[in-house]
């Protein structure tokens, strides 16, 4: 019984760990939090689900193959992001100094590229995540 009911809590309550790690992602930059505590919290609601509905069904939704597509992705991006000053005659990761417009303070779009950035970290720390739980799980069989 009781884990029938673990099963309907974390199905309920999913969606909005994983909305709230998002956010967490979105607004780093505007308050506490950000990329890389965002993305453990993104990274967590998969492995929740992985421990409650089994290690199967949730490979089944997040696979081996998409895991190392996010990180790769999310490596990449912030590389891309990064290279944005450089080849606007400037440093690496430069927002400001390179004419990156950084919007209007307290806005979601304030910080010139660090949403971006943000982002890219996000998305490789919450794949990372997974990809740490599902090589120690499998280690463990």
């Amino acid at each position: 019984m009781s884990d029938f009911v673990l099963k309907r809590v974390v199905a309920l309550l999913l969606p909005f760990v994983q909305m709230f790690g998002l956010y967490v992602i979105f607004h780093g930059h505007l308050s506490p939090g950000g990329s890389f505590s965002g993305g453990i919290i993104v990274g967590l609601g998969m492995i929740a689900f992985s421990l409650v509905f089994g290690l199967e069904k949730g490979s089944e939704k997040l696979t081996e193959r998409t895991t190392t597509l996010i990180e790769s992705f999310g490596t990449l991006w912030y590389g891309a992001m990064g290279l944005v000053g450089v080849l606007r005659g400037s440093s690496f990761l430069m927002n400001k100094g390179s004419g990156v417009p950084l919007g209007e303070p307290g806005k979601l779009y304030s910080g010139g590229l660090i949403l971006l950035i943000t982002l890219g970290v996000g998305l490789k720390v919450a794949s990372t995540m997974v990809t740490l739980f599902n090589a120690l799980m499998e280690e463990e069989d």
